[in-house]
């Protein structure tokens, strides 16, 4: 039986300038269209359909269109997201194309940190949205005579309650949802856009100042670092998924001179097998590798064996932990091999392994090889 082919979707700037598109129309035709097609990125079209549309006077509308991720794993897919479209004659002539200004309403993002594409204060619409939006509002008044200036609000009334499920506010992004597209389509299971917000957060962190980062892969690995570190600023920590490779290669070209692995046992295990992406593997290979190391290290083959028969990497580290620390070592200093293959001379980089209650167990500078109950050594940047 053939796999389902994944389905394809559009980003918040593909709907986001479907909408202004839809309310132009409506304010010119009197009535709002069915359905819109707007220009991509890549130049391809696409038509999108109109959900709500509201025709407020004779110069101004909004519409929305909702949010289609496809089959991609994305918090906005469903989104309602809309335009409040303002058209003002003007006595220019010539044929120069319209003025067209787009300014972010409800529930779309503002802008407080450095580092990002575009500066403090500016409402979080990005470059790649803004062309489309403003190609979307000259096509729909390319068919009427006239000049005009436009106003564009793009607004998603439940964008603020979306932002709380994403990084944000940690990339000082804060009010809302980011207004994204970097091609206007969404490819499922691309991780383009989770590599992205990698690469935004590595940006943040050197424009606050940040020379070292703390790379965690998830929230729980995020908050034990945080712990262990406290005197570093927020900025400082960067939650990179299973993105091993990609992001020491953004940490060099964000300019970074040290980081910091910061994992639990699971993840470390495939770190150190040198697996650029840490989702794509099958754990029983995984513990393969472990009972090997294992019994290289301890000659211990019954310890070995029941290694090899464990059911998850959480169940081998209470195997070995802490009778073995010799293993979880051998287990850090491989990853430190790794991270060091796939990045560049002159990158630091320091390893920490967490056990499952947020208790460091290897640290690759604590120069004793006997595991640190705290990381207070740490601390300065």
């Amino acid at each position: 039986m053939s796999k389902r082919r994944l389905r394809t979707g559009f980003t918040t700037g593909t709907a986001a300038a479907a909408a202004a598109k839809a309310a132009v129309l409506a304010i010119l035709k009197g009535k709002p269209p069915q359905e819109v097609s707007v220009e991509l990125l890549t130049g391809d079209r696409i038509s999108i359909a109109v959900h709500a549309c509201r025709r407020i006077n004779a110069e101004t509308a909004a519409c929305t269109v909702i949010k289609d991720a496809g089959d991609d794993p994305d918090v906005t897919h469903g989104a309602e997201v809309g335009a409040l479209i303002g058209l003002r004659p003007t006595a220019e002539s010539g044929g120069l194309p319209a003025a067209v200004a787009i300014t972010g309403g409800e529930g779309v993002g503002r802008i407080t940190k450095p580092g990002l594409e575009l500066p403090p204060g500016e409402p979080a619409i990005n470059p790649g949205p803004r062309r489309m939006i403003t190609q979307a509002v000259r096509e729909a008044l390319s068919a009427h005579p006239g000049q005009h200036a436009v106003t564009v609000e793009i607004f998603v009334p439940q964008g603020v309650e979306i932002a709380r499920k994403t990084l944000n506010a940690r990339l000082g992004i804060i009010g809302g949802i980011s207004i994204l597209g970097t091609t206007g389509i969404v490819r499922p299971l691309s991780h383009a856009a989770f590599t992205a917000t990698i690469d935004s957060a590595l940006s943040v962190a050197r424009a606050a100042g940040c020379r070292r980062a703390i790379l965690t892969t998830g929230r729980r690995s995020e908050r034990f670092a945080q712990k262990a570190w406290p005197d570093l600023p927020e900025e400082a920590f960067v939650q990179i998924g299973d993105f091993f490779r990609q992001a020491l290669e953004l940490s060099i070209v964000r300019g970074l001179e040290t980081v910091t692995l910061a994992v639990f046992f699971g993840k470390a295990l495939k770190m150190a097998q040198a697996m650029p992406n840490t989702h794509a593997s099958r754990s029983e290979l995984v513990l393969d590798s472990l009972s090997g190391w294992t019994r290289e290290i301890t000659g211990d083959g019954a310890l070995a064996q029941k290694i090899r028969a464990a059911n998850t990497a959480r169940e081998a580290f209470g195997l070995l932990w802490p009778e073995h620390p010799e293993v979880i070592a051998a287990v850090g200093k491989r990853i430190l091999a790794a991270a060091f293959s796939f990045s560049a001379p002159g990158l630091k980089i320091q390893n920490v392994i967490f056990d499952y209650e947020g208790k460091v167990v290897f640290d690759s500078e604590n120069k004793t090889g006997r595991p640190l109950d705290h990381l207070e050594r740490h601390h300065a940047s």
